[in-house]
């Protein structure tokens, strides 16, 4: 008694496996040649998987923000440094408006003070000239 068993033969699908791209052949393996020395041979099959461009899209938020604090940074420095320069353009002022009284108190030791002030609003009408 014998019992046959009915088998459907249905086509096998083998998955394809696409090329793995241009990398280094196959799987290493040593191998023993003739002087006993192990060599590292490659069976030439592709073991990599290929590599898309790199594209980041999940930093973008962070991206985003970082832009936001190097904008507001750089705003601070700007301010700090116009802050700077006013001050520094003040001093410079104050001491040329210093060194001018100097000036005129000197003149004034040895000329008469009339002709001083002569003197200070010619200088005054040709810096606004220049001006």
């Amino acid at each position: 008694m014998s019992i046959e068993v009915a088998t459907a033969t249905a086509p096998i699908a083998v998955a394809t496996v696409p090329a793995q791209g241009m990398r280094k052949n196959g799987l290493p393996y040593l191998a023993t040649p003739r002087f006993h020395h192990p060599i590292l041979i490659t069976t030439g099959k592709q073991w990599h998987e290929p590599k898309s461009a790199f594209r980041p899209k999940a930093g973008n938020e962070e991206r985003k923000f970082m832009a936001a604090v190097k904008a507001k940074e750089k705003e601070m420095k700007e301010e700090k440094e116009a802050e700077r320069q006013r001050r520094i353009t003040a001093l410079k002022e104050k001491r040329a408006v210093k060194e001018e009284k100097a000036r005129y108190e000197k003149l004034a030791e040895t000329m008469h003070k009339k002709r001083v002030e002569r003197l200070k609003r010619k200088e005054k009408r040709n810096k606004m000239l220049k001006s």
